[in-house]
C-alpha cells in the first residue's frame, strides 16, 4: 500500500528440513571464507571501496542458499520457479525481504477507462504468464473502477495470492473533504501511524509512499523509528529518459541510509517516447482526450519537439541493439540497479508484449551503450557520491 502525495515446507519433517538448512548456511560459511581469503590479498590500496560489493555478493549468495534450500526441503528443481521459466528478473523491494518482477503492469487510465474489462484481463494474463508478480493500481484511478476491475480478474483466474503483489495507492479517494486526504478519517489514522495499523490488522505487508520528497520519506522514518512504528519501504517515482534528478540522486541516497527502494512509473513518458507522437498527437492516443490536454500541450512545446530530436537520434543505437525505442527504454530503466521494478502502462496486448521484450535487452545495456544514450540526452543529474561503489 502507498501513500501518495498531490513453519516447515513440503513433505520432509521438520528436522531434516533444518538439516539441510544447516548445511546452506555452513556453505555460506565456507564460501564467504574463500571470498575473504582471496580478497584480503588484493585488499592494499583499496580502502574500503569494495566493502559494499562484498555485503551485494553475500546477499545473492545467501539468497542462492536460501532457495536451494527450500527446492530440496519441496522436492523441487530450478526449473519449477517462475524466474527460471519465464526470464523474468525478480529484485528485491528496498532492502526489505520482497521479492518483485523488475517490471510491473500498472492500471492508470487504461482499467475503467482506455481499455474494456475483456482487454484489461488480455494484458493481465500476458503479464502474469510472463513472470509479471506485480500489479498496481490506486482508488483514485477511474473513479475506483481499476481496483474492482483487478480485483475480479484475480478472482476470475483464480491465481494464487501468495504469488501476487498488489500495490494501491491512497490519497484522491472520493469528492467530500472526509474521503480524500491521509487523515485519520481516510485512513483510519495519520500516515506513519495509520500504516502501522493497516499492516498490523493483515490489510497489507507492507507500505511505501508515491511522489514524495526525500524529505518526507526521511520524516516518515524518523517518526516510524521514534515511535516504534513501522518505516516505508519504497517510494514510486516517475523515471524515464527525460525525468532522472530524483531517481538517481535523491533516492539512491535514502536506500543507502533507510532502505527505501525506487518503484518507478511512466518509463515511455506518457507514451512520448513510444515514438508515435513523432508527427504530432494522432486522434487515438492519449495526448489526445480532453482531460490530458496537458500532455498535448507538452508534446508540442518547444521542449517537446527537443525531445522528439533527440529520440530521433536515439533510434539508431535501438536498431544496433535489434530492439524498438520503447524497449531500449525500458531497459535503460532497469539498467539502474536502484530500481526494484518498472511498471508497465499498456493499452493493448500487442504493446504490453513488445514493452516485456525489454528484459531481453537488459544484458546488452552495457557501460558504452549507457554512455551514448547519456551524450545524446545531455541531462545526465550530477550526483555529489557514487552510491554504487
Amino acid at each position: 500500500m502507498l501513500a501518495a502525495r498531490t513453519g516447515t515446507v513440503g513433505s520432509k519433517n521438520a528436522e531434516e528440513a533444518l538439516k539441510l538448512r544447516k548445511q546452506s548456511v555452513l556453505s555460506l560459511g565456507s564460501r564467504e571464507r574463500a571470498l575473504k581469503s582471496s580478497s584480503e590479498s588484493g585488499k592494499e590500496g583499496r580502502g574500503r571501496a569494495g566493502q559494499p560489493q562484498q555485503h551485494a555478493r553475500r546477499l545473492a549468495l545467501l539468497r542462492e542458499l536460501e532457495m536451494n534450500w527450500y527446492l530440496r526441503v519441496c522436492e523441487l528443481s530450478h526449473e519449477y520457479t517462475i524466474a527460471y521459466t519465464t526470464g523474468m528478473p525478480h529484485r528485491n523491494l528496498g532492502k526489505s525481504g520482497l521479492r518483485v518482477s523488475c517490471l510491473g503492469l500498472g492500471t492508470w487510465v487504461t482499467f475503467g477507462g482506455q481499455i474494456s474489462d475483456e482487454v484489461a484481463e488480455q494484458l493481465m494474463t500476458i503479464a502474469y504468464e510472463s513472470g509479471v508478480n506485480l500489479f498496481d493500481t490506486a482508488e483514485v484511478y477511474a473513479a475506483g473502477k481499476a481496483e474492482v476491475i483487478l480485483g475480479n480478474i484475480l478472482k476470475k483466474k483464480g491465481w494464487r495470492r501468495s504469488s501476487l503483489v498488489i500495490t494501491t495507492k491512497l490519497y484522491w479517494g472520493g469528492k467530500a473533504e472526509t474521503e480524500r486526504g491521509l487523515s485519520r478519517k481516510h485512513i483510519i489514522e495519520e500516515i506513519v501511524r495509520a500504516m502501522t495499523h493497516v499492516i498490523n490488522q493483515g490489510m497489507a505487508m507492507y507500505w511505501g509512499t508515491s511522489r514524495w520528497s526525500a524529505m518526507e520519506i526521511m520524516e516518515a522514518y524518523s517518526v516510524a523509528r521514534q515511535f516504534n512504528m513501522i518505516p516505508p519501504v519504497c517510494e514510486q517515482a516517475e523515471y524515464h529518459l527525460f525525468q532522472r534528478e530524483k531517481v538517481e540522486v535523491q533516492l539512491p541516497e535514502l536506500y543507502h541510509k533507510i532502505g527505501v527502494g525506487a518503484m518507478t512509473w511512466s518509463p515511455l513518458a506518457c507514451g512520448i517516447i513510444s515514438g508515435k507522437y513523432g508527427n504530432g498527437v494522432p486522434e487515438s492516443s492519449r495526448a489526445a482526450l480532453k482531460c490530458y490536454q496537458w500532455l498535448k500541450e507538452k508534446i508540442i512545446s518547444e521542449e517537446g519537439r527537443k525531445q522528439q530530436v533527440k529520440l530521433k537520434d536515439l533510434s539508431p543505437i535501438a536498431e544496433r541493439l535489434g530492439c524498438t525505442l520503447p524497449q531500449l527504454a525500458v531497459a535503460w530503466c532497469l539498467r539502474n540497479e536502484g530500481v526494484s521494478s518498472v511498471l508497465l502502462g499498456s493499452s493493448n496486448p500487442e504493446q504490453l508484449i513488445e514493452n516485456l521484450g525489454a528484459i531481453q535487452v537488459l544484458p546488452k545495456m552495457t557501460s558504452h551503450i549507457v554512455n551514448e544514450i547519456d551524450n545524446i540526452l545531455g541531462n545526465k543529474p550530477y550526483s555529489k557520491k557514487d552510491y554504487r561503489s
